[in-house]
């Protein structure tokens, strides 16, 4: 048989601070800050720096889209936002590989970009810098069409009166004859110099 010991009461004051204890616990508990949701978005932001250039370009990615810049290929993965009754944290997911003179691709990062810290989680290259700088859902402004290069104009024919440059050159235009000087008037007693 086993005997136990007889709990003995607690006393009056004690039982009243337990009793609070456990209130200002449940309480706390109750009190603790919900997080809100996060908002998942269909196009990433980001800005890119070519080290070379000097040129920092911002571009807009689809989630799941594959992007160039430079030697890099970029693709964001996801990228969330928070409501704007929340202090704003934006990150995404993003992927990067850099093509190789091969064109084979080597996976340089692979990770969480957070726009509030863009030297902390960003891409640091060489040649160039990737950072995050924000999401959106709606849809981005239309791509700028490629440059291409402008076709080479052909000079016109000079016309029968204009006669070809003293400079050597065949295919300059003409220069325009300067208005001629008015002869200096000779001054009053003295005769014209010749």
């Amino acid at each position: 048989m086993i005997r136990t010991q007889p709990s003995l009461p607690l006393p009056r004051a004690l039982r009243s601070s337990l009793r609070t204890a456990l209130l200002c616990a449940v309480l706390g508990l109750a009190s603790a800050p919900v997080r809100a949701e996060r908002i998942v978005n269909a196009f990433a932001d980001f800005a890119g720096l070519d080290k070379i250039t000097g040129r920092i370009i911002t571009f807009s990615v689809s989630i799941d889209e594959m992007v160039q810049f430079g030697t890099l290929r970029l693709k964001a993965r996801a990228c969330y936002t928070r409501p704007i009754t929340e202090a704003p944290q934006t990150d995404a997911f993003v992927e990067v590989d850099e093509v190789k003179l091969n064109n084979q691709l080597e996976r340089i990062f692979s990770g969480w970009m957070f726009a509030a810290s863009p030297g902390l989680h960003g891409i640091e290259h060489p040649i160039y810098d990737i950072w995050l700088t924000g999401c959106h859902d709606n849809v981005p402004p239309p791509r700028e069409a490629p440059v291409t290069p402008a076709k080479p104009v052909t000079p016109a024919k000079p016309a029968a009166s204009a006669k070809p440059a003293a400079s050597g050159n065949p295919a300059a235009p003409a220069k325009p004859a300067a208005p001629a000087k008015p002869a200096p008037k000779p001054a009053a007693g003295k005769p014209p110099l010749e």
